[in-house]
C-alpha cells in the first residue's frame, strides 16, 4: 500500500527583488521516507527549507504538512505540528549543557520559557529520555559538557537531539554532514536510517555518498527550479541530472 504525502509544496515561490531564488516548486514526501534534496550551489535548496520551516516567508505558492495549509503559520507553530528542523548555521545554546539543550527542545512545543528547563529536568522521564536521544546520536558521557566545548561533529549530533526531542513528524536536516568525518557521517547515517517509520526525513546533503546510502527518494534543484525526483538509481541515470552537474560534482554510482 503506497504511504500518503506528509509534506505537499504547490508552485511555491520566493523572489529577493527581481531575483527568483525559488520558482514554482511542486513537490510530494511520502510519510516515512528518507527524502533527500541535491543540487549545484545556487539550487535554491536552503531557501525551500526555509520556506517548509517557516524562517523565510514564501512569496508564491502553498505548502500542505498532513493535507492543513503551513504556509503563513510561523516556525512556532509549524513545530507544534510535528515539523522540527537543523541548519548549516547552529542555533544551539551555547553556555547550555547538551542535557540542557535537549530539554530546552522539548519545552519549545508547548510554549514553555527557556527558563522552564530545571521544571522538566525534575520529571525523571523527561531526564531518561533526553539520556536516550543522546546515546542515539552518539554523545552518551557528554551530558554535562557545555555546548560550547563540543567537536564541530558532535554540535552536529546534538542538533538532531535536539530536533528529535521535539518529537517530530517531519524532520529538516540542512546539510547535517557538512565538517564531520568519515566516522562521524556514517554514525550519523546509521541514526537517520534506524528512526522509526513514523518520522520523516527531508535533507539537504552535499554528501552525495551518504545520500545515496540513506535515501529511498531522491529531488534534484537546478537554478530554483525542480529538475527530476525518483529513486537514486533514477537520479543518478539521469542525463539532465548529469547535465546539471557537469563542471561542479560528480553524481557516482
Amino acid at each position: 500500500m503506497t504511504c500518503p504525502d506528509l509534506l505537499e509544496l504547490r508552485g511555491l515561490s520566493r523572489q529577493f527583488g527581481s531575483f527568483k531564488a525559488l520558482d514554482g516548486v511542486s513537490l510530494s514526501v511520502r510519510a516515512g521516507s528518507r527524502h533527500a534534496v541535491i543540487g549545484p550551489n545556487g539550487a535554491g535548496k536552503s531557501t525551500l527549507f526555509g520556506l517548509i520551516s517557516g524562517t523565510v516567508p514564501a512569496t508564491g505558492g502553498t505548502i500542505l504538512v498532513d493535507g492543513r495549509d503551513v504556509t503563513r503559520l510561523p516556525v512556532n507553530r509549524r513545530v507544534g505540528l510535528g515539523v522540527a528542523a537543523t541548519f548549516q548555521h547552529s542555533s544551539l545554546f551555547l553556555r547550555a549543557s547538551v542535557l540542557e539543550n535537549v530539554l530546552l527542545a522539548a519545552l519549545r512545543p508547548a510554549g514553555a520559557g527557556l527558563g522552564g528547563w530545571r521544571k522538566v529536568s525534575a520529571r525523571g522521564s523527561a531526564i531518561g529520555r533526553a539520556h536516550t536521544l543522546l546515546e542515539q546520536v552518539g554523545l552518551p558521557d557528554r551530558y554535562e559538557v557545555p555546548a560550547a566545548e563540543l567537536s564541530h561533529g558532535e554540535r552536529r549530533q546534538l542538533e538532531v537531539a535536539v530536533a528529535l526531542a521535539t518529537e517530530p513528524r517531519l524532520l529538516l536536516l540542512d546539510e547535517p554532514a557538512a565538517g564531520m568525518s568519515p566516522a562521524e557521517t556514517a554514525r550519523l547515517t546509521g541514526l537517520l536510517a534506524a528512526l522509526p517509520g513514523d518520522v520523516t526525513v527531508l535533507l539537504i546533503e552535499h554528501d552525495l555518498d551518504m545520500v545515496f546510502e540513506l535515501a529511498d527518494t531522491v529531488t534534484v534543484m537546478h537554478l530554483g527550479r525542480h529538475l527530476k525526483t525518483g529513486s537514486p538509481d533514477e537520479v543518478r541515470a539521469s542525463p539532465e541530472v548529469q547535465t546539471a552537474y557537469l563542471g561542479t560534482m560528480e553524481v557516482s554510482s
